[in-house]
């Protein structure tokens, strides 16, 4: 019943671009992973890595596009505390946030370098950026970063006004720097995952109904720049985004049911 459930559902989404917008799913996961938490593509590859939150392995995937696993890699040297997103830099080094924090209970936070050359193997150590917030800042959630000029932007997650924290992309212990705080209008828009695009222009953050696409921005001053929505028309627990090219993201949710579990495309032009 599941299953069938599951099919119409999607049916419904293939055959009704006016009811779903721009939303296209390209994948359905495999049903071994429920709750995959990020998604990130290197750039002249087709393999989307996802990672699944806390109480789930400590693995590494690779998927293809249609969302079977191609690539299963078990970081042997540290555990899922709360994995929440995924980054990656030019070399195609992958980069895991384990900054999870539903509790706000943690004061540190921790950032794992994968390196590439170990992508192919089924086991792989991390190398470990440590960080912690400036002092009198409360203990926040985390979700969603990207990397820029060799320096992580961590978004906390929030009701309303939210916080954009600066790591350095180096090994070792840091305290994070307060960049920015900013509220979106509305409602809805806890942040899950972001992503900025290859070619440093453009940064999305996503919601579980919409993202939000910010241009124009001077240096790392993000929320100087355009700001504009761009809804789904499709709600569920997405909580993965990246860029597939400079206008087109791949996003992932988890599956509920006969809800998500998906890998989808959308175009932000």
């Amino acid at each position: 019943m599941i299953y069938l459930k599951r099919l119409i559902f999607l049916l419904l989404i293939v055959s009704s671009c006016e009811s779903y917008g721009r939303l296209t799913i390209e994948g359905d996961i495999t049903n071994s992973l429920t709750e995959v938490s990020a998604t990130e593509v290197c750039p002249n590859s087709d393999i989307v890595w996802t990672i699944q939150d806390s109480g789930n392995s400590n693995n590494l995937f690779g998927l293809n596009e249609k969302g079977h696993i191609v690539r299963n890699i078990d970081i042997s040297n540290t555990k899922n505390i709360d994995w929440e997103d995924l980054t990656s830099d030019s070399d195609c080094n992958i980069y895991i946030g384990d900054f999870g924090n539903n509790s706000k209970k943690r004061e540190t936070f921790r950032i794992l370098k994968i390196n590439h050359n170990d992508l192919i193997n089924s086991s792989a150590t991390a190398q470990i950026i440590e960080f912690t917030l400036p002092n009198k800042v409360e203990s926040k959630d985390f979700e969603a970063f990207f990397l820029l000029n060799n320096s992580f932007y961590l978004i906390s997650k929030e009701n309303k006004k939210f916080s954009v924290f600066m790591v350095p992309n180096k090994i070792g212990k840091h305290k994070a720097i307060l960049r920015s705080n900013y509220n979106l209008k509305g409602k809805g828009n806890k942040i899950t995952s972001a992503d900025i695009s290859d070619d440093g222009k453009t940064i999305v953050l996503l919601n579980h109904d919409k993202l939000w696409k910010i241009s124009n921005y001077q240096s790392d001053d993000f929320f100087s720049g355009d700001i504009e929505k761009r809804s789904f028309k499709h709600n569920s627990q997405k909580e993965g985004v990246c860029f597939k090219t400079n206008s087109k993201v791949l996003l992932t949710d988890e599956r509920n049911e006969s809800v998500g579990g998906n890998i989808y495309s959308f175009d932000i032009d």
